[in-house]
């Protein structure tokens, strides 16, 4: 068995602290995520399964562990990471627990192979990082040896001995690890075992440094995320709504499938013709070189079986879709018979085989076989599948219940008066067609002004209302100065500075309001780069939420001209494909591409995808097309 499937995870997030305000270090916006789940990715890869201690704000912490429990101290009172070390052994189903806390997201990748290395050659119960440090006061001193006991590997036998040394009213995490056998083992990054203590710690380290790995080019912004890890992270936290309804098979359309349709029946029911002509036994056909007189014995239509078994050298007209008379295995085309009278046709050697133009029962569909696997959108085909089953009704997921509005002060409706300065809100439009397209349940919050309590009163309605919610606007650098931190209030929110164009801005996140929560989607605020933006994060988001697939088809195409490109983003550009003089695709620019032009989606038939680390393109080289047809 490898180390990793003897090792259970746990995240130390159970504390009080109020250095960085009302919201807990571990759900701290960071790099495009929280602080947990920077922790979760670096101890994910190192164990079987993972938990979060946690005592407060219990929903968002669950929102980032996905399926892994999070587990509240047994001991009252915030007892500190020993109470979160006992209730982590409780729920240990390993051998072993590897601890770490919410707030330090850098810790070494390998940190519990060489903890479990030196807990084997030592006999010892438990293994913590060591590092040397220098005092800042006392530069010209020797570095002292500084032990980090969150950072441990310990044996799950040892929870009768730390449940007896609490019941002593003892707290300290050094006075239980002096009554084990602890190894010590020295990391030589002591960086890498920093916590980020306060709002200014947490800044310094967004600033200073990149989000989490992606490949960029060296004139890139450091601190922009690439689109592929924005789209994995929004990915690995939203999950499918678990409410269903049964709805009758003329009301299902564009529903997602909740559960399988089980074919009750075969289909097709019983062995039918493939086409009109002469049903007879394969075992009568002439030899080669031959041919066959037949006597034509009756017909059989659809509908109309004709139930009487030919004996040799006896047929049956038969027409398309009738079932195959008793002891007939073959079919021979009308169009094949080399001479036809009132009561027989003659067959020619080669005219088919034995077997052909049958269509067997249970060859397209068989009774008790899946006819469509639950998480399909139903489309019209769906419909006539499951009705030439005998099913009237189906099970669907309910509809996702959307939530949208704009930001802006200099946003009007329309109807109203349009001042100076004031442009009329064209994507709560947008946003409203995008979702109906999506068959969401679409709430219109209309335009939300620049203030912090109407963006907070708006936030609170949504979530109590929506699944979702998609916000246009407020989210660039400086707009988002505010909404940060009214968004960190109402839940795990984080501001994105993306690597794309057009798009930049981006805000992901769960809105929390009393028990109600939803995802939030703060989308740009120029036109070009909601709908981007929308189809990039939002769709794919809603989608898994709905339980369909999610999938963006992309083809390939020759760009009929040269197109600029930077390397180190990801930039969507619109275009209209066609096809060349010679059939093959191609694709040009609809014209200038800002992100504030509108028009130029109209105009469009297609996105022309240029990748991450794609430069400039030449005429004629063949770039990624994502089609509009079955997108928009």
């Amino acid at each position: 068995m490898s180390l990793k499937n003897k090792v259970t995870g746990l995240i130390l997030a159970g504390g009080r602290g109020t250095r960085m305000g009302r919201v807990d270090k571990g759900l701290q916006p960071f790099r495009g995520a929280t602080l947990v789940a920077h922790v979760l990715a670096r101890l994910a890869p190192q164990v079987a399964s993972v938990a979060i201690n946690a005592n407060r704000n219990l929903p968002q912490y669950q929102a980032v562990a996905g399926e892994s429990p999070v587990l509240p101290d047994y001991l009252d009172g915030f007892a500190g990471p020993l109470a979160g070390l006992q209730v982590g052994l409780q729920f240990c189903p390993t051998g072993l627990l590897l601890t770490a806390p919410c707030d330090s997201p850098f810790f070494p990748l390998d940190m519990a192979e060489r903890l479990h290395a030196a807990m084997e050659a030592e006999g010892a119960d438990l293994a913590m990082a060591v590092t040397m440090e220098h005092d800042p006061e006392q530069p010209e001193a020797a570095p002292f040896r500084q032990p980090h006991p969150v950072f441990s590997l310990v044996k799950s036998s040892v929870l009768p001995q730390l449940e007896t040394y609490l019941e002593t009213g003892a707290r300290r995490m050094e006075g239980f690890y002096k009554t084990l056998h602890v190894a010590e083992v020295l990391f030589d990054d002591s960086a890498a075992f920093g916590n980020i203590n306060t709002l200014e710690d947490l800044h310094h380290h967004e600033r200073s440094t990149a989000p989490a790995p992606s490949s960029r080019a060296p004139d890139a912004d450091p601190a922009a995320l690439a689109v592929e890890d924005a789209q994995r992270l929004i990915c690995a936290r939203v999950a499918p709504v678990e409410a269903t309804e049964q709805l009758s098979l003329l009301a299902a359309l564009d529903r997602v499938l909740a559960a399988d349709i089980i074919s009750p029946i075969n289909v097709p029911a019983y062995d039918n013709s493939a086409m009109d002509g002469y049903a007879l036994r394969g075992q009568d056909l002439p030899t080669e070189g031959a041919s066959a007189k037949f006597k034509t014995i009756g017909v059989a239509y659809a509908g109309h079986p004709f139930t009487q078994a030919p004996h040799a050298n006896e047929c049956v007209r038969i027409m398309t879709g009738a079932a195959i008379p008793p002891g007939c295995d073959s079919v021979l085309p009308q169009e094949l018979a080399a001479n036809i009278n009132d009561d027989d046709v003659t067959i020619t050697h080669n005219a088919i085989r034995a077997g052909a133009n049958l269509r067997r029962a249970g060859e397209d569909l068989q009774a008790g076989g899946i006819a469509i696997a639950q998480g399909k959108l139903l489309r019209p085909a769906d419909l006539g599948l499951i009705a030439s089953l005998g099913i009237g009704e189906v099970t669907v997921k309910r509809k996702l219940k959307v939530a949208f509005f704009s930001t802006g002060d200099e946003l009007r409706s329309l109807g109203e008066k349009l001042e100076d300065g004031c442009v009329y809100d064209s994507n709560r439009y947008t946003l409203f067609g995008m979702l109906q397209r999506l068959g969401c349940e679409v709430i219109d919050m209309g335009v939300v002004r620049d203030d912090p309590q109407a963006l907070e009163a708006a936030l609170r309605q949504a979530a109590a209302s929506a699944d979702a919610i998609i916000t246009s606007g407020g989210v660039s650098e400086g707009a988002a100065d505010y909404t940060r931190d009214i968004m960190a209030l109402l839940g795990d929110v984080a501001f994105w500075k993306l690597a794309m164009r057009p798009g930049r801005p981006l805000a992901f996140g769960k809105v929390q309001a009393g028990q109600d929560s939803a995802w939030l989607f703060g989308l740009p605020g120029n036109p070009v780069a909601v709908m981007v933006s929308f189809y990039l994060f939002a769709r794919p988001a809603l989608l898994r939420m709905m339980g369909a697939d999610s999938a963006l088809q992309t083809m390939q195409a020759r760009a009929t001209q040269a197109i600029r490109k930077r390397p180190g983003r990801t930039e969507y550009q619109r275009g209209i494909v066609s096809k060349s003089d010679d059939g093959t695709p191609q694709v040009r620019l609809t014209g200038a591409q800002g992100s504030g032009i509108l028009s130029s989606m109209t105009e469009a038939n297609c996105i022309v995808v240029l990748h991450h680390d794609q430069a400039n393109v030449a005429a004629g080289q063949t770039v990624d097309v994502m089609l509009f047809d079955g997108l928009v």
